[in-house]
């Protein structure tokens, strides 16, 4: 828009008289990124709740005839803490209860492996005959088999190592769970202060657009200025509403984690700006140690160990008894009568000539051998995951770091020296507005980077469990300890505007 100095006296005098709203001094309100100690060990350190810094606390500098509105904060929601969120989670979430019943059933199957095999009793008869003779001989029979070789109790120690898989899994299930709900609680929590920036941002555009159509009826702008004023205030609407259906589809997925579909919508409470510290080098020592992944495949060589002992065992024959008591109606040719009761025995085994479980042996010892192979995939594995972790957490540190030292403070500045120059008629309208926009643009840029920043913190510090809705593998099956991990994508992607 063409303005030359008498425009702007007019337009200067327009808005003091329609609205009476003398300049006011902006004041700087930058402040440095404070970085909290480091946590090095398992449990994983408070996640954020949200104090702004003051530049998005506080209102901007209010420009002549554009008085800003307060954005709706819905007080009168009731509000949530992550702890909150992740109580409900390990009380609703159907995978925890299902890692449970996994350990039920691995405990029920290794109490299964030690039992003793039961007893046959039978009724037995030889040369059953009648009319003269009579019957025979007729009676009962008790059959037992003696497991020898200690099989019964390797056979357990193998469903022993399956159950600490399974509860090895409930534990990793449970990291799953929560990680999950940090993450969601992150993003959500993101979601509601960009809604709010944007809210702010669009009043802004609405009083410009105000502003612009006074100047057009006292014939200082020209109809392009209002068409134009008229289209941001229609992208500034657009973009509330795609921040509030954002802030909608957040909600709805942490919902569904926590295992409450219809968790009424609350308002959440944290602190962003408690930025995470993440030591890359320390940490991948820790993921490589303490991972769930890791403890799971160790457990896998165990239960092979345990399986392939147990396999060549197989070969020591078990001893069948087997003995009874019985009737003789058959009578003796000496005196005439009945032979009357007695009694039998047989012990029996099996000799193994030709089947020693070879076979099984030698897949025993296949799958040892997979089993060293997987600790040694997953420890590959998890460095190749963690790499793109740390690469967007140390970026998005930096763009934090950044944004908060640099870019905010100076867009401010630059601002404030715009509306300085605007009041003093130096400076031409649509400068303010250019640099106005610019600034709020750079704090949700802002929220996005600790929105990032906290999403990779808290993937590293999960060992990169994220998906609480995933079910818990069932222990043996060896391909899954660690599975296909859900490394945080899309807005968990860091990317330097």
């Amino acid at each position: 828009m063409k303005m030359n100095w008498h425009l702007v006296s007019c337009a200067a005098l327009v808005l003091a008289l329609s609205f009476g709203v003398p300049a006011q001094t902006h004041q700087h309100a930058g402040q440095s990124a404070q970085n909290p100690s480091d946590n090095q060990g398992q449990s994983t350190q408070p996640m954020p709740g949200m104090n702004m810094p003051e530049q998005l606390q506080q209102p901007q500098q209010q420009m002549p005839g554009m008085e800003m509105a307060k954005p709706k904060l819905q007080q009168d929601l009731p509000v949530l803490t992550l702890d909150q969120l992740e109580q409900m989670a390990l009380a609703n979430n159907p995978t925890l209860a299902q890692a449970s019943a996994e350990v039920r059933a691995a405990a029920g199957r290794t109490r299964q492996a030690g039992l003793y095999p039961n007893p046959t009793v039978g009724y037995q008869g030889e040369q059953i005959r009648g009319g003269s003779f009579r019957g025979g001989e007729q009676g009962f029979f008790v059959q037992q088999d003696i497991v020898l070789g200690g099989k019964l109790g390797l056979s357990r120690k193998v469903f022993q190592q399956e159950q600490k898989q399974a509860e090895a899994e409930k534990g990793e299930q449970v990291l799953r769970v929560q990680n999950g709900v940090r993450i969601f609680y992150v993003q959500a929590l993101a979601a509601q202060e960009t809604l709010e920036l944007r809210r702010k941002l669009n009043q802004f555009a609405q009083d410009a657009l105000a502003t612009a159509s006074q100047l057009f009826n006292v014939g200082q702008a020209d109809e392009p200025d209002v068409l134009q004023a008229q289209v941001e205030a229609e992208q500034s609407e657009l973009a509330v509403i795609a921040a509030e259906q954002n802030q909608q589809r957040v909600w709805r997925a942490l919902a569904a984690n926590v295992g409450n579909p219809s968790l009424p919508f609350s308002r959440l409470q944290g602190n962003l700006e408690d930025i995470p510290d993440v030591n890359p080098d320390q940490w991948l020592q820790t993921i490589l140690k303490d991972s769930p992944a890791v403890k799971i495949a160790q457990l896998g060589i165990d239960r092979a160990q345990a399986a392939l002992s147990r396999a060549r065992r197989e070969p020591i024959p078990d001893l069948q008894l087997r003995g009874g008591l019985q009737q003789n109606r058959e009578l003796s040719e000496f005196s005439g009568r009945p032979f009357g009761g007695q009694g039998f025995a047989e012990v029996g085994v099996r000799i193994p000539i030709f089947n020693r479980n070879q076979g099984n042996i030698e897949a025993a010892k296949a799958d040892l051998e997979r089993s060293k192979q997987e600790t040694r995939r997953i420890d590959l594995l998890l460095r190749e995951r963690t790499a793109s972790l740390f690469q967007n957490y140390v970026t998005s540190r930096a763009a934090v770091e950044r944004y908060k030292t640099k870019m905010i403070p100076q867009a401010e500045k630059a601002y404030r020296l715009y509306l300085q120059k605007y009041n003093n008629m130096t400076a031409a309208y649509p400068q303010v507005l250019v640099s106005q926009r610019t600034l709020f643009q750079l704090q949700m840029d802002y929220v996005a980077a600790l929105e990032n920043l906290w999403t990779n913190s808290a993937a590293i510090k999960g060992f990169m469990l994220t998906d609480g809705l995933e079910a818990p593998s069932k222990a043996g099956e060896m391909d899954r300890s660690i599975r296909d991990i859900n490394v945080p994508s899309g807005s968990a992607t860091m990317t330097v505007r």
